[in-house]
């Protein structure tokens, strides 16, 4: 079939034509069962097109494209190489292709840049360039540098077919015990607000089309406030409660986004309690969506559910219920409405169209309605082109993604975003010193130093620790870091060992602000990082190159401060060890 043949069959293709009006014709030829399958994003996996995933236990790509006529999908896992992923793109676009209409997949994923892993938040980054978590730009306090990040995530994410970004995150850290933080830009609406608008620039480009990974900013209208800083992906944590009436300053850094010209917004899973919304999760929450989002905000695009709303699910064959806060009462197919009714368009990590064409068969939800939220989603494949290309290029994937300056501009990034907190005179170290290291390949540290067995015949300990987290009961649950934030008593103790036998460097990897007065009472110095190499850190400790992080969040002085604080309020714990901004330079 020649080009113009094609747009003769299908004259939505005809590229000539205004975007609205090439939706409009498109829209006219689909049956209520191809509109039904364009409203459900969900996981998929890289491999044969006709297994079904382990993990999460979903049906393959044939029958999520040819039987339940979906077209998103959230792209699990990392891959070897960029051609791997571009090869198993190009065969899905394939297969889309060979439906009735030929409409093309759009694919997203959860950040892969960076040192986490979370098959329900977070992608190691594999073949891709390596950054620091969100935490960590944060701490360069540097819009262009994150704006550099996004551009270089657009061109690798682009080159292997990835489309929408499942970020950024640009919740506020007020609550210092809750698990999403890494991903967010800490703990100031202004700065989280400033950086937010560059990480969308930089992913969307200066004029949204062909080359954009359009970004679904999360998680509105800010998920930051959880009640005992415990996750909403787990019954324990679905309540966010504002006793300190902040509920407004929440929202700033998701008006920078929108003034940017984010194209996607997912609400959060939490309920609002106390305020004068429905405490019901946001997804589920007309007065929120369609109230705030749509009409004091004017929002038109697209607006996706996180995962998991509607039905129980089984993750690492260990079941988890619905997100289902405040309504956990209603059956799926009741739950499913109340998203559409609450101006919702698209269910996050679902496969059931058969209950919304109940829905639209029982009288429930119109087919005018389907046409509303229809409309968005075609008018963004439209727009990312994917109907003229779905394709991309195989040979040219490995060319882009991980290479050699966007390796380089990642490693600097980390270097830049460790922040020194304390510093007896142990840094910068001199070369040539005997070190001994733990959390540091010996092979990395010995071109810095004498790399030695033992604290007592080294000059110089470098200790790289995590910050503290509770054990769950739950394979899923413990991909969440949430608890306590001190240190166990062994922990310490260790610390005190080494440190009284050497002066002592530990460096520790913040995802949530640690609890580090003992620490700090023990060490010659303390850094912090979020996400970092060996040689990064090293670099730093060393004087190779410049101390520049400064903290995104306060780190507060005890358990008892982060028990007391409102969870709402940022910067409300009491006498912090030490304050946002905060770092030393070298």
């Amino acid at each position: 079939m020649t080009a113009a043949d094609a747009i003769t069959a299908r004259p939505w293709l005809d590229a000539s034509l205004p975007v609205d009006e090439r939706v409009q014709l498109l829209l006219d030829e689909m049956t209520v069962e191809e509109k039904a399958g364009l409203f459900f994003h969900t996981m998929i996996a890289i491999g044969d097109l006709d297994e079904t995933n382990p993990v999460f236990a979903t049906p393959s790509a044939r029958e999520f494209v040819h039987v339940k006529n979906m077209t998103h999908f959230n792209l699990l896992g990392a891959a070897p190489t960029g051609r791997e992923i571009a090869a198993w793109q190009n065969a899905l676009q394939r297969l889309a292709a060979s439906t009735r209409l030929g409409i093309p997949v759009t694919l997203s994923t959860d950040p892969r840049h960076s040192f986490s892993e979370n098959p329900g938040a977070s992608i190691l980054a594999g073949p891709f360039s390596q950054w620091p978590e969100t935490l960590g730009l944060a701490a360069t306090r540097d819009p262009d540098l994150v704006q550099r990040f996004a551009d270089i995530a657009r061109q690798e994410y682009t080159a292997v077919g990835l489309r929408v970004a499942l970020h950024p995150q640009v919740d506020l850290a007020t609550e210092p015990r809750w698990a999403r933080q890494t991903a967010t830009f800490g703990e100031d609406a202004e700065l989280a607000g400033i950086l937010g608008a560059a990480y969308i620039r930089g992913f969307q480009g200066e004029s949204f089309g062909p080359g954009s990974v359009s970004t679904m900013t999360k998680h509105f209208p800010g998920g930051g406030p959880q009640k005992d800083g415990e996750d909403p992906h787990f019954p324990y944590g679905r309540e966010q409660v504002y006793p300190g009436g902040r509920f407004e300053l929440h929202l700033k850094p998701f008006e920078d986004a929108l003034a940017a010209g984010t194209r996607q917004m997912m609400p959060y899973y939490g309920m609002p309690v106390g305020t004068e919304f429905e405490e019901v999760g946001f997804g589920f929450n007309r007065s929120v969506i369609t109230g705030l989002l749509r009409e004091r905000f004017g929002f038109d695009g697209l607006v996706c559910t996180d995962w998991g709303l509607i039905n129980d699910a089984e993750i690492f064959g260990q079941p988890f219920p619905a997100r289902a806060w405040g309504v956990e009462d209603l059956t799926p197919r009741e739950r499913m409405r109340k998203v559409i009714d609450a101006g919702v368009d698209q269910f996050g990590g679902e496969d059931c169209p058969e209950l919304l064409l109940e829905l639209v068969a029982d009288g429930s939800v119109t087919e005018e309605r389907l046409d509303v939220s229809a409309r968005r989603i075609l008018r963004e494949k439209f727009e990312l082109g994917l109907f003229e290309d779905p394709f991309v290029d195989e040979d040219a994937a490995d060319e882009v993604v991980g290479r050699a300056e966007f390796r380089a501009a990642g490693e600097a990034a980390q270097r830049a975003s460790v922040t020194v907190l304390t510093n007896r005179g142990a840094l910068p170290f001199a070369a040539g010193l005997r070190l001994y290291v733990e959390g540091i390949e010996a092979e990395v540290a010995a071109a810095y130093g004498e790399v030695v067995a033992s604290p007592a015949e080294a000059d110089l300990a470098i200790i790289r620790l995590q910050a503290p987290f509770e054990q769950r009961a739950t394979t899923f649950e413990n991909f969440f870091h949430a608890g306590s934030l001190e240190f166990a008593e062994e922990v310490v103790a260790h610390v005190g060992e080494i440190a009284t036998a050497v002066p002592t460097v530990v460096d520790v990897l913040a995802d949530r602000p640690p609890i580090l007065q003992p620490i700090v009472d023990a060490a010659a110095a303390v850094t912090v990082n979020w996400g970092a190499s060996g040689a990064a850190l090293l670099d730093v400790l060393s004087g190779v190159a410049p101390a520049r992080g400064a903290l995104p969040f306060d780190l507060p002085r005890s358990m008892s401060a982060v028990e007391q604080s409102r969870p709402d309020v940022p910067f409300d714990t009491a006498d912090p060890l030490f304050r946002f901004g905060h770092g030393l330079t070298l």
